[in-house]
């Protein structure tokens, strides 16, 4: 029983890691999906959608940068809301000029999504565009998106989010690497035509395809599940990048983590009627059994030392041992915002998302919603140019 246990815990594992990117590889070989890309004459109307809380730092770059793309003046328009912003952020809002920026305030504090659902309603672009006021975007981005929307089976197109080549924090080089990694996940989804959630920070829906959204729910999450529901292909483009200042703090990226996936655990059980067939595989693989890694974690860990009186069993027992004393030297590194080598940063990264995950699945099950949450404060007050 208890090696079971042990090649249960391995197998899971590597299922998560190799297993699913794999048969994502070989499906792709035969299903993949033609290229959608081509000219789109004229460019659509975009309404670019930003929720903002106390975005003072962010939110005057954020609007101006957008401004500034490389868009058809004419065809794009700036929706903002403030979601009863206690600092300066309406201020500087009303302080810029332009007769496509939009500005609304919410009365009393709502949430993201609920703000989103009232910006859309004034949009009056042929694609939605969702982006958060502390991420910084290229200025050719939106037309190297929407020109997919040639393709009238395109519903939804995500770009990724990366970061900036400064930072230099122990937990920023995992998490980037951490990025990375998603990103080739995406880059095989789309070949299926089947990318199975959007970068929240980047990406964009034919406005036709818009239903309002549960404000316990993440868009990022509802909107494309809803939309590969209908049969419409998600797609990712890897020429749109945001870039943001991630959180150098432990601590904040555990609770964004913890949220992040509590809200996915919630909204797969109140939108689990939209999961079906390889979609349903998809978020099973991608994102139920990765949020529970830490169980299989716990399995091998237990087995081995159970089976310590095996030479070879007692080899993989003090090779766990040094793997979680790395990732303590990796959290000594993080935790005084310290520069450290992937070989301690990766582990310790690795653990932190696993534990994170692990709570808000525990959170979700209790009932726990994030209608409303603080944001990361180290990941506000972009630096430009960076």
């Amino acid at each position: 029983m208890t090696h079971l246990v042990f090649w249960g815990g391995v197998a899971w594992l590597a299922y998560v890691f190799v297993g699913y990117p794999l048969l994502l590889a070989i499906l792709g070989m035969s299903r993949r999906t033609r290229d959608s890309r081509g000219a789109v004459e004229p460019l659509p109307c975009v309404s670019v959608l930003i929720a903002a809380r106390n975005e003072e730092k962010d939110i005057d770059w954020k609007i101006r940068e957008t401004l500034d793309w490389d868009y058809p003046p004419d065809r794009l328009q700036i929706l903002v809301a403030s979601d009863a912003s206690e600092d300066h952020t309406d201020e500087i809002v009303q302080s810029i000029r332009d007769p496509r920026l939009i500005f609304v305030r919410m009365p009393q504090r709502s949430g993201k999504i609920i703000a989103l659902n009232h910006l859309v309603a004034l949009a009056q672009g042929d694609v939605l565009f969702f982006t958060d006021a502390n991420t910084s975007i290229g200025p050719r981005c939106a037309q190297k998106m929407v020109r997919h929307f040639a393709d009238p089976r395109v519903g939804c197109v995500t770009g990724w989010e990366g970061g900036s080549p400064s930072e230099n924090q122990s937990l920023t080089v995992a998490g980037l690497a951490s990025l990375g990694y998603e990103a080739s996940l995406n880059t095989l989804e789309s070949r299926l035509g089947s990318v199975l959630i959007c970068d929240g920070s980047i990406f964009c829906i034919r406005a036709s395809l818009y239903r309002p959204l549960h404000p316990d729910l993440a868009n990022d999450l509802e909107l494309p599940l809803w939309i590969g529901s209908q049969g419409h292909k998600l797609l990712y483009e890897p020429e749109a990048r945001s870039t943001e200042n991630a959180t150098s703090s432990p601590g904040e990226e555990f609770q964004r983590r913890r949220r992040i996936c509590a809200q996915g655990l919630s909204g797969l059980w109140t939108l689990k009627n939209m999961l079906g067939g390889m979609r349903a595989w998809q978020f099973f693989s991608r994102k139920f059994l990765r949020w529970l890694t830490l169980v299989p974690l716990v399995m091998i860990l237990v087995s081995t030392f159970l089976l310590r009186s095996s030479p070879y069993f007692r080899f993989l027992l003090v090779t766990q041992m040094v793997f979680y004393a790395v990732a303590a030297i990796g959290w000594l590194f993080a935790a005084r915002g310290r520069k450290g080598s992937r070989v301690f940063s990766m582990p310790f990264y690795f653990l932190l998302l696993s534990s994170a995950a692990f709570v808000g699945v525990i959170e979700a099950c209790f009932g726990r919603r994030f209608s409303v949450w603080d944001i990361a404060s180290l990941s506000r007050g972009h630096e430009q140019g960076a």
